[in-house]
């Protein structure tokens, strides 16, 4: 880690179709290689899958919804102590439990082989919207986790 100064974040622009950040931040989540303009065919084409399967819903509105369902609350971070290593349970903060479920609608998405990938990752974001789906599961998989090492949190520092 650097001894200088903290590195300041810039301010992450709104996508131009939906004037989002939260659409701006999937697009850059689903880019490879800084192929930008595929991520946005991608994540758009999504939307529109989402549009043809609820024709009354929004599709930014079930994005925040599907995306603040796959946040983690608590997760565990090893800590070296007298020579043992505990997973200690921590609190996420907000900027890492986004970035987290937005990774892992993404990876999800992209696993399910034999599909588009905007389908993918419509089926996947339709899923996790509704409460269930494989990032949810993911979700569940590091609460559990963190609860089962509950008695370690007395080593957070």
């Amino acid at each position: 880690m650097s001894r200088r100064r903290q590195a300041s974040r810039r301010p992450l622009l709104e996508d131009s179709k939906y004037h989002s950040t939260l659409v701006s931040r999937l697009v850059n989540t689903v880019m490879v290689s800084g192929k930008k303009t595929t991520a946005q065919k991608i994540v758009y084409g999504a939307f529109d899958q989402i549009v043809v399967k609820n024709p009354a819903s929004n599709p930014l509105e079930i994005l925040q919804r599907a995306v603040d369902n796959a946040k983690p609350r608590l997760e565990v971070k090893p800590r070296r102590v007298g020579g043992a290593t505990y997973q200690v349970p921590v609190e996420v903060p907000n900027d890492r439990q986004l970035a987290l479920a937005m990774r892992w609608l993404v990876d999800f998405a992209d696993a399910r082989k034999g599909q588009a990938m905007k389908e993918a990752l419509a089926a996947e974001i339709l899923e996790a919207f509704q409460g269930q789906g494989n990032a949810i599961r993911k979700r569940d998989e590091v609460h559990k986790m963190a609860q089962a090492n509950k008695a370690f949190a007395h080593f957070r520092w």
